[in-house]
């Protein structure tokens, strides 16, 4: 849903590809042989012999010639002819004499004009990009192969760098009580790498988060991106780092109880993809092409809208899930505008979001092919925001759902109350049957910062100011957040949330350019009381089986606010004052006598009764009995 970005990039490096293949003088080469597939050979490449011989394979129906081009016979487009395999659609051959040591830079030379890589490498070269990558992010880095063609190009190796993992007994935590930090490399650390945010992993430990969410990792265009235009799906881009630093982030993450769940998008691709690229006429894919519609199904496409009905495309998808979970070792999938996956034509979200048996269909098929993979709590979440009786079918089929509350919850830090309602975070209000299928969260990357708005547009009345008070403003910010953490069900937070981070979502020109990286906030008396707070916030929901009761009850409009949850003799009380003035609160807690609380001073009550006129911010957490 990041279009004005998309298509500003489509214009540009899309474009730019298609140059660069069109003026390709074409050649005359000869029609593809035919020849069985030799038994073991998967798509992209499988090496044999020790490493010494490959059989390289692309799954290209309809075209009537195909070589294999590369380091091995001097990018000759006719001395490496691939033979046709007897489905008709697969291109084959086998290259012998190979050292399993070295690293092969290749291309497919596509009915004698257009040269692509692998759709399934695991590692590319980009003559353009991989110039701003640095040494300490990527050692030795493979050299492009200039003057021998053009383009992107494919890598294999045999013997590829291995890593030995040593979490190899992570226990996932339970859905309910995840806690998500959604993280975008690019913008955490300025080294940008894996290596440097593993570095920080003391510091997310010490918020207590317990998964966390990468923002896409493998190759998309460019390198300053938020990497929602992909092209290589088996790929680790490698702005970010290697593969077996990927690796190893995420070993280390499971030695320190964190799981690793990776943002996929698989509704769109964009025009550096081969896949694209080998079924397009100079402006959008043909008619013929296994995997992408001619024309979006849906109004918030960007790219190339993928066919998730067409079987090259599921298999395609089924390909890039198992190799995730497999060679990564991850926990989880978020995928990107889940919505997307429909084949039924619709012009605004009206239409668009209405119910969609064929997607149902897709997204339980997708599932039930991960469950047969990894069926031990392995997280699928989707970014879907469809009709709430479809949510709730994924729900039901074990899916998770993201419930954003940016505007509500906002509008609510912000002092401003007429739409300060965000009881949308409970799940009983989407009809689900379990609040572990709801992932709730205040801020995400598609998200204005909750802070900035604060300080831009805040309320004030007399000496309490909100707008431009810094001080304040962090502590509304700690206020929603006593509330987000006691909604029962699974949690996110979006980088630097937790310390308050102040800047738009828009700055520098527009949402997905960099943004400043402050972890100079860390050593902000202020900011650092709201990461205590976050973190106090993390424990107790993570300690307190109460935070995921299913008996609650809530007030979430006006100004005083407060969540009601309980559990066999204890309850727990949320309150807290969302107004710019003092509000009087009287609330039925529902037992006399003394209540604890987590933020302050007990109470005693003679009554069941709450009467206290709270002041603007204050928040308080009372519980019957002593919270871990």
């Amino acid at each position: 849903m990041k279009k004005i970005f998309y298509l500003l990039l489509l214009v540009t490096a899309f474009n730019t590809a298609c140059k660069k293949a069109s003026s390709e003088t074409p050649e005359v080469v000869p029609v593809i042989p035919s020849a069985d597939l030799p038994a073991g050979a998967k798509d992209g490449v499988t090496f044999i012999n020790n490493g010494t011989s490959a059989i390289v394979t692309l799954y290209a129906p309809g075209k009537t010639s195909v070589s294999l081009i590369g380091e091995f016979n001097d990018w000759s487009t006719s001395a490496s002819i691939m033979k046709k395999a007897s489905d008709g659609n697969t291109c084959w051959i086998q290259m012998d004499n190979l050292n399993p040591n070295t690293e092969y830079a290749y291309q497919f030379y596509v009915d004698g004009k257009l040269k692509v890589a692998d759709p399934y490498c695991e590692k590319i070269l980009d003559p353009d990009n991989d110039k701003y990558i640095s040494a300490t992010v990527y050692p030795n880095l493979k050299a492009y192969p200039t003057g021998k063609t053009t383009g992107i190009v494919s890598v294999m190796q045999a013997n590829q760098p291995t890593y030995t993992w040593k979490n190899t007994s992570f226990n996932r935590p339970e859905k309910n009580n995840l806690v998500v930090y959604e993280l975008l490399i690019r913008d955490f650390t300025t080294e940008h790498s894996y290596a440097s945010t593993l570095a920080k992993l003391d510091y997310l430990t010490g918020l207590g988060i317990n998964a966390i969410e990468l923002m896409p990792v493998n190759e998309f265009e460019g390198n300053l991106s938020w990497g929602y235009n992909p092209s290589f799906y088996f790929a680790p881009d490698k702005y970010y780092g290697t593969k077996t630093a990927l690796q190893n982030f995420i070993d280390e993450c499971h030695g320190k109880g964190i799981a690793v769940i990776l943002d996929m998008v698989l509704n769109h691709s964009f025009g550096q993809s081969p896949m694209v690229q080998m079924y397009f006429d100079g402006s959008k894919p043909t008619a013929n092409s296994p995997w992408f519609n001619v024309d979006p199904k849906h109004p918030f496409n960007v790219g190339y809208d993928f066919n998730h009905e067409s079987a090259a495309t599921k298999k395609f998808s089924k390909d890039v899930i198992k190799f995730w979970m497999q060679q990564y070792k991850i926990d989880g999938f978020r995928f990107d505008l889940s919505k997307g996956f429909t084949q039924k034509a619709s012009t605004d979200d009206s239409q668009f979001r209405l119910y969609d048996a064929g997607r149902v269909a897709t997204w339980k098929d997708y599932n039930s092919y991960i469950k047969s993979l990894d069926a031990n709590n392995f997280y699928v979440i989707l970014e879907h925001f469809a009709e709430e009786s479809e949510e709730k079918v994924l729900a039901d089929d074990g899916m998770v759902l993201w419930n954003n509350l940016n505007y509500n919850m906002n509008e609510a830090t912000m002092g401003w109350l007429d739409n300060s309602n965000f009881q949308w975070g409970f799940y009983g209000n989407h009809g689900f049957a379990k609040s572990e299928n709801l992932v709730t969260y205040g801020e995400s990357h598609d998200e204005e910062r909750l802070n900035f708005k604060n300080i831009t547009y805040g309320n004030t009345s007399g000496s309490y100011v909100i707008k431009g008070n810094l001080a304040t403003s962090l502590k509304r910010e700690e206020l929603a957040a006593a509330f987000l953490f006691a909604i029962p069900g699974p949690k996110m937070v979006w980088q630097f949330g937790e310390l308050g981070y102040d800047y738009s979502i828009n700055y520098n020109n527009d949402r997905t350019g960099e943004k400043p990286i402050k972890w100079d906030y860390y050593s902000d008396p202020n900011r650092k009381a709201l990461y205590d707070a976050y973190a106090k916030f993390i424990r107790l929901k993570k300690n307190n089986s109460i935070f995921n009761s299913t008996n609650s009850t809530y007030n979430l409009a006006g100004g005083i606010k407060y969540i009601k949850l309980t559990e066999g003799a204890n309850a727990v009380v949320v309150i807290g004052n969302f107004d710019v003035v003092n509000q009087a609160a009287n609330i039925d807690f529902g037992a006399s006598g003394t209540w604890l609380d987590a933020v302050g001073s007990s109470i005693s009550l003679t009554t069941n009764s709450y009467t206290k006129t709270l002041a603007p911010g204050e928040y308080h957490i009372y519980s019957k009995t002593a919270l871990k």
